[in-house]
């Protein structure tokens, strides 16, 4: 995967922001050359299209880190979930927007994240809001945003695979 953390690093913490931050950048290196329609039409039979699971991924960064460890209250946290199921983006919205805006909300993210230890647990108010359990910590939610990266960039390589015959690293 481009961008990912060097070798060297041991920090648990560091590694796993590394990693953060190489999925993010693996997303747009492997969406680079689409066209913008492309970019807004399915090669799968589900639907998706990779500007809808661009827009999820950015709303399951907000879900989890602004929303969930902050629990700060955010518009419409489930912006991304379409009515009948799947996913869907803003009527009308650009390659160019869409990237805006998930780069935006990648800053939002690392601003929530600041300097908080790993095992800090998340806010409740947010996302956790009336949990009876422990609210998860800050290495849970890493490790399960790395993770809804991880399997969505696979899924990216096959609809690009689909499209114009790249294939993904």
């Amino acid at each position: 995967m481009s961008g990912e953390p060097a070798r060297e690093i041991a920090h648990p913490r560091d590694l796993l922001l590394g990693h953060l931050e190489g999925c993010r950048t693996a997303l747009w290196d492997k969406l680079a050359g689409l066209s913008e329609a492309e970019f807004h039409t399915s090669r799968v039979p589900s639907a998706w299209t990779p500007a809808q699971l661009v827009f999820h991924l950015a709303m399951m960064e907000r879900r989890w880190l602004v929303w969930g460890f902050r629990a700060e209250q955010v518009a419409e946290p489930w912006a991304d979930r379409a009515p009948a199921g799947g996913w869907r983006v803003p009527d009308g919205i650009t390659v160019a927007e869409l990237r805006r805006r998930f780069w935006e909300q990648a800053e939002r993210s690392r601003v929530a994240i600041g300097d908080a230890g790993l095992t800090e647990r998340s806010a409740v108010g947010g996302r956790f809001d009336g949990v009876t359990e422990a609210a998860p910590t800050l290495g849970w939610v890493l490790c399960h945003v790395v993770q809804e990266y991880a399997r969505h960039l696979g899924h990216l390589d096959i609809a690009r695979e689909l499209a114009d015959g790249s294939v993904g690293k």
